[in-house]
């Protein structure tokens, strides 16, 4: 017997980078767009004045981050951008 469980990815979630993360969540505008930090992504499949959640996973190595799109716990796709282009705080 253990207290240890077998980690999963919640629901609805479908990878770790899901999970761990940095989010922050925006809302779509009139042109189905979304802006973060003077960047601006183009959504499809989103209705004016969604709120969409950014889901952000850096590779320092490579210099980039890759921003998952999640509206109403459905995956909307990804984007890639470079890290010096988002700002991300540094500790």
């Amino acid at each position: 017997m253990s207290l240890f469980r077998q980690f999963m990815v919640p629901p609805p979630f479908n990878s770790t980078k899901d999970v761990f993360c940095l989010m922050t969540e925006r809302v779509v505008n009139p042109y189905r767009k979304i802006a973060f930090h003077n960047l601006e992504f183009k959504l499809s499949g989103v209705s004016v004045r969604d709120t969409i959640q950014l889901r952000i996973v850096p590779d320092k190595d490579k210099g980039i981050a890759e921003i998952r799109f999640w509206g109403e716990n459905v995956f909307l796709g990804i984007q890639k951008t470079r890290l010096e282009d988002i700002n991300l705080v540094h500790f």
